[in-house]
């Protein structure tokens, strides 16, 4: 540590303030009016590709598979979209926003994203280092002076772009479950100064969450303005996303939203959603609509130039680090994976010889995908708020179409039709969370 150290409150009172900010979901942002009923969001369209066949019959029969995900493994509610070319084939709700519920899930329905909230951290900061606000080599301590980790050395080295492509050299998950125990947040950012390192910054991969955040309060320290405000500005109005908002407030007063789900003792409980990930809004802090997903992924896969440009796009979905862990787990990833690694809030994979940008999000009751194959110019998008993996099969399913590949069951329908149903209403006691990722 060096002798004479900066004093704290300057790092303090940023993160003081942005976790105040969170709690009361000032990034909460008008709604707009209600799009149609869902089930009215499949439309035909042509193919931007002359001689290309659409993609068109193979939404419908995800569509199809979907909806009997909803009624056989007894997923509370889910959202899906699938997008080619520019164009949306299918964007729709299915099931209830609470188990034994009547409210329809539909394309304005809000669900918690979880950790595909790091994409917009990203995308943030490269709309900054864009204007110059930021820059990806700029040293996190020469912003944040208060900040140190357990070597002098690391604390001078760590930057803008480390954090964002977990390459922070701490272990794995540091500090997650001391936020999940409500430890505030900059408390932890104080315990980075001893967290145990795995590399020193730049040099290796392991995902984090607490100095991932850190972005929220680089975006103060080099705007004078709070990170939730400048993503309202920068991407959610300008995409025409008006049912994003940040915060469990934001979430709860949106005009329909999801109410998230774990295992009972007999089937899918209604809860809460819990507080702990909202109080780092880059990582885990975004709440959305599937027809808002729909224009976050259009932009993504660039066809929305005007908000993001392809030099920005191509900078944020570079590959930097290897990620081998993601080769593992799942009957698809071990299948169709031939190599992972991380970007800038992305996730870059090989599946089966081609580019697929991806990542997925996980928080107490949520469960979300999103991915695209940039080769093919398709995408798609799906939230669902319950616990159950059945819905993330789609995701693989989907790829093998776009790319034609041997079609196979990842959802394993068969053994779906076995799940237990939904339990009811505060009959049974909700399980222990699980670990986000």
């Amino acid at each position: 540590m060096p002798v004479t150290q900066p004093p704290r409150y300057l790092l303090r009172a940023g993160l003081c303030a942005l976790v105040c900010l969170t709690s009361i979901a000032v990034a909460q942002v008008p709604v707009q009016p209600q799009s149609p009923p869902a089930a009215a969001a499949i439309a035909p369209t042509a193919s931007a590709n002359p001689g290309e066949s659409s993609f068109m019959p193979d939404a419908r029969a995800m569509d199809v598979l979907a909806q009997q995900i909803v009624d056989r493994a007894h997923v509370p509610g889910m959202a899906m979209a699938i997008v080619q070319n520019g164009k949306i084939l299918l964007m729709k709700g299915y099931g209830t926003t609470e188990a034994y519920g009547h409210e329809p899930v539909t394309t304005d329905t809000v669900f918690r994203l979880a950790s595909l909230s790091k994409a917009f951290a990203a995308t943030m900061a490269a709309l900054l280092v864009q204007d110059g606000s930021l820059s990806w080599d700029m040293r996190v301590v020469d912003h944040l002076p208060a900040f140190s980790l357990p070597n002098d050395a690391y604390t001078r080295e760590l930057t803008v772009r480390d954090i964002l492509s977990q390459r922070a050299g701490l272990t794995r998950n540091t500090y997650d479950r001391d936020l999940e125990a409500d430890v505030p947040f900059e408390k932890l950012v104080d315990k980075l100064a001893e967290a145990p390192m795995a590399c020193a910054p730049g040099e290796c991969y392991a995902y984090q969450n607490i100095s991932f955040s850190l972005i929220g309060d680089l975006v103060f320290a080099t705007t004078g303005d709070f990170y939730t405000h400048q993503v309202e500005k920068r991407i959610f109005h300008p995409l025409g996303m008006y049912d994003s908002s940040y915060g469990r407030d934001g979430l709860e007063s949106s005009p329909s939203w999801a109410r998230p789900h774990v295992r009972g003792a007999g089937g899918w409980v209604p809860i809460r959603p819990r507080e702990a990930y909202y109080r780092i809004p880059p990582a885990a802090g975004v709440n959305t609509s599937i027809h808002d997903m729909t224009q976050w992924l259009l932009a993504q896969m660039g066809h929305r130039p005007d908000v993001l440009s392809p030099a920005l796009l191509a900078d944020i979905h570079n590959p930097l680090v290897e990620t081998p862990d993601q080769l593992h787990g799942s009957p698809w990833r071990r299948e169709r994976l031939r190599d992972a690694k991380y970007a800038t809030g992305w996730r870059v994979y090989d599946y089966a010889g081609h580019t697929l940008i991806f990542h997925g999000g996980a928080v107490q009751g949520f469960r979300t995908m999103i991915g695209f194959l940039p080769e093919k110019d398709i995408g798609a998008v799906v939230l669902w708020n319950c616990e159950s993996p059945v819905p993330s099969g789609l995701m693989p399913m989907i790829m093998d179409r776009a790319l034609g590949l041997p079609q196979q069951d990842w959802v394993d329908i068969d053994a779906v039709g076995r799940a237990a149903p939904a339990a009811a209403p505060k009959k049974h006691k909700a399980t222990k969370k699980k670990r986000r990722r």
